[in-house]
């Protein structure tokens, strides 16, 4: 099946069998490496995009079914210069990733968070990070990054 797919911004033509999951067009054919493959039932978050700004679990939803829709990776926050996203920075001086297999998906979700509450509150922000799991345990690192992010994108 062919179908076009809008990612980060551009238009990518892709043939895949209809039942391809996004993840796998991203990672094997668009080079995507940052959603990263965890649990591949859509539980644990690592492989977490954006579509229309909405959090989207890439390992579960076939990807022929997102043709029209804008989405987003992780690579794809950065700003047209390559300078990175807030979140990127904030995570990084936060020291909010151990392993970091979750932090893709973190961040994205963060994205859409920030865009959608400016200011959340720590238990706000704990809520959208729910369904994203870290195995590490540094989840109170990754809500000060975020805290942190947000500060900075209110400036």
């Amino acid at each position: 099946m062919s179908f076009t797919l809008n990612v980060n911004g551009r238009e990518h033509a892709v043939d895949a069998p209809e039942d391809t999951p996004l993840l796998y067009i991203l990672r094997d054919e668009l080079g995507l490496h940052g959603a990263r493959y965890g649990c591949g039932v859509g539980q644990c978050g690592s492989c977490t995009v954006l579509s229309n700004g909405s959090p989207l679990r890439a390992c579960v939803v076939p990807a022929a079914t997102l043709s029209g829709r804008n989405l987003t990776t992780v690579e794809g926050l950065r700003a047209p210069d390559g300078t990175p996203h807030p979140l990127h920075n904030a995570f990084v001086a936060e020291q909010a990733g151990q392993c970091a297999y979750c932090i893709p998906g973190m961040v994205v979700t963060a994205a859409a968070l920030l865009k959608e509450k400016p200011r959340p509150t720590e238990a706000e922000i704990r809520a959208a990070l729910d369904a994203n799991l870290c195995r590490c345990g540094s989840h109170n690192r990754i809500v000060r990054a975020i805290q942190r992010a947000a500060e900075e994108l209110a400036r």
